[in-house]
């Protein structure tokens, strides 16, 4: 079967995909999306290893992840599995992996392990807290990240306690950061002729990822705490009440405060002295916000987006999931695809735009194991090796 790639932008280079969960696949999709051969190495179903995820091949959750990758079914736990991975690995341009540090020294299938056999090879990890240190071998999952990294403590109304965000935000935001770390070794690699070991992980990731409110701490020693839906510095920025429902206001500097008062027909709000600076209007964002909101009381939410936008003001509706992919931005976006295969799902594409090699969704999840015997013949295994292989339960 003749793989057609998502994209032209990586499809020369070749990656093992050792990784289950979120995190790791996450890195995975994004190379995938992008035209590389991702090979999604998968545990027979038939083992205690087999990733649970991956029994419901059209689980929304699974069909988001795996898309663009072909799949190949070993049992890493068995010797001869082993051998047949680092066989693979020794021409491959990245491994992806997502074990606990010490598994994939167990196994064999470490950095250590692999680089004798391919010098060039990208070698990339995702666990919970790092490659090494204290917590080396904790297992990690996004909320015990999300709260160890500081987001939860950041999340939610003041006095609410500790909130976690709608979305598993450390997994992705590691996967995305290890797929760009390993663009960046193989763009390297072009210079040096040598391959690399790229890692990190679900804690490093989210405090990356706190970014100015991290800085509060750092540079200013100051500890930030929860502002619900009101922006941390600034005011008017925040959620406020419209005739029928919620917005969102983002109002940032003297210029854009006196278009906002004037658009909401408010001068008495924009001389006010109390008002005059930011800092002084977050002081006051309680009492402001109900003045503001009495403005847009008289009004439903969609005549004060278009409102405040025409006049050069942040604003937007707050969207359901459903109204969201029916915002007509979104639709002429295009970010909803469905597969080129013809596979009958409609996936998330990405949200990078290149005008030369655009990425698309190729295809749904292969099912499990689809690719094996494909693959293996790529690599001059016979059919009878294919076989033999099977016969053992080394590969499903």
């Amino acid at each position: 079967m003749t793989r057609t790639p998502a994209s032209k932008a990586l499809q020369r280079f070749t990656v093992l995909d050792l990784t289950r969960a979120r995190a790791g696949p996450t890195a995975a999709r994004m190379l995938a999306d992008w035209g590389a051969d991702v090979i999604k190495i998968e545990a027979p179903l038939t083992t205690k290893a087999r990733d649970p995820m991956a029994e419901d091949r059209r689980d929304p959750d699974f069909t988001n992840l795996h898309r663009n990758k072909r799949t190949l079914a070993i049992d890493l736990k068995k010797p001869e599995g082993v051998v047949l991975f680092k066989k693979l690995a020794t021409t491959a341009d990245v491994v992806l992996e997502n074990y606990r540090p010490a598994v994939k020294e167990r196994l064999g299938i470490g950095y250590d392990d692999l680089r004798p056999l391919n010098p060039r090879l990208v070698y990339a990890s995702i666990s919970g807290f790092g490659q090494d240190g204290p917590y080396r071998d904790r297992p990690g999952v996004d909320q015990i990240a999300q709260g160890m990294g500081g987001l939860m403590s950041i999340t939610g109304l003041p006095g609410q306690g500790p909130v976690r965000v709608g979305i598993p935000i450390s997994d992705l935001c590691a996967g995305i950061l290890l797929g760009y770390g390993v663009l960046a070794a193989l763009h390297e690699r072009e210079v040096s002729g040598e391959g690399q070991w790229v890692h990190t992980s679900l804690l490093e990731a989210m405090i990356h990822m706190l970014d100015f409110q991290a800085a509060r701490w750092l540079i200013a020693e100051d500890v930030p705490g929860q502002a619900g839906n009101d922006h941390p510095t600034h005011a008017p920025m925040g959620v406020f009440s419209a005739q029928d429902g919620e917005m969102n206001i983002g109002v940032t500097g003297r210029l854009i405060w006196e278009r906002f008062c004037a658009a909401i027909d408010a001068p008495d709000l924009v001389d006010d002295p109390r008002y005059r600076t930011s800092h002084e209007r977050w002081q006051l964002r309680d009492e402001l916000r109900a003045a503001i909101n009495a403005k847009l009381a008289n009004n439903p939410v969609a005549h004060w987006v278009d409102v405040l936008n025409e006049a050069g003001v942040p604003s937007g509706p707050i969207n359901a999931i459903d109204k969201v992919f029916a915002e007509p931005q979104v639709q002429h976006l295009g970010i909803a695809q469905k597969p080129a295969n013809g596979d009958p799902v409609t996936l998330v594409g990405q949200a990078i735009h290149m005008s030369r090699t655009p990425s698309h969704v190729q295809s749904a999840p292969h099912r499990h194991g689809e690719d094996t015997d494909a693959i293996l013949e790529s690599y001059g295994y016979s059919a009878s090796d294919i076989e033999a292989l099977r016969a053992k339960d080394v590969i499903a």
